[in-house]
């Protein structure tokens, strides 16, 4: 997190729960074990994927880690937001569509307060969701000292 004049920049954080975990590490796994599994394919079986294993294993395995140091990072800061989150209102200042490629979804302008905390604004990137409108708000939890917050919506 890089620090400005008042403290560190809000950083949000998306609620991993203990399945979506799950999905995740599942997916790594996967990532990680397709290269070696083909080039072990080609050693027992004769199979000719040998190519595509290496392929596989030098694409796909530096994906797999870092999607699970992604998923250790955000599960971390969830816990942390249980931990010690003081509870917040986010309200929706500014909707803004964006298409990135095959990637679209709305860039949501939110004023996050809330009793003891110092207001800040921030934006969330999201998918299109029916609920979200300006003047909408939402529940909150945000960690002042690290400037860390989670929207429930």
């Amino acid at each position: 997190m890089a620090d400005s004049v008042n403290g560190p920049e809000p950083t949000q954080v998306s609620a991993i729960g203990p399945l979506g975990a799950l999905f995740l590490y599942s997916c790594v796994a996967v990532l990680c074990l397709c290269g070696p599994v083909m080039l072990a394919a080609t050693v027992f079986t004769g199979a000719g994927l040998m190519v595509m294993g290496i392929v596989f294993t030098v694409i796909f395995v530096p994906v797999g880690l870092g999607l699970w140091g992604s998923t250790v990072v955000e599960r971390e800061y969830n816990r942390r937001l249980d931990a010690v989150g003081v509870p917040a209102t986010a309200e929706i200042t500014d909707l803004t569509d964006f298409a990135g490629g095959e990637d679209t979804g709305v860039v949501v302008g939110l004023r996050v307060s809330g009793p003891g905390l110092r207001t800040f604004e921030t934006s969330w990137r999201r998918s299109h969701h029916p609920a979200l409108r300006v003047g909408r708000r939402l529940t909150a939890v945000v960690d002042p000292a690290d400037n860390l917050f989670r929207v429930e919506l």
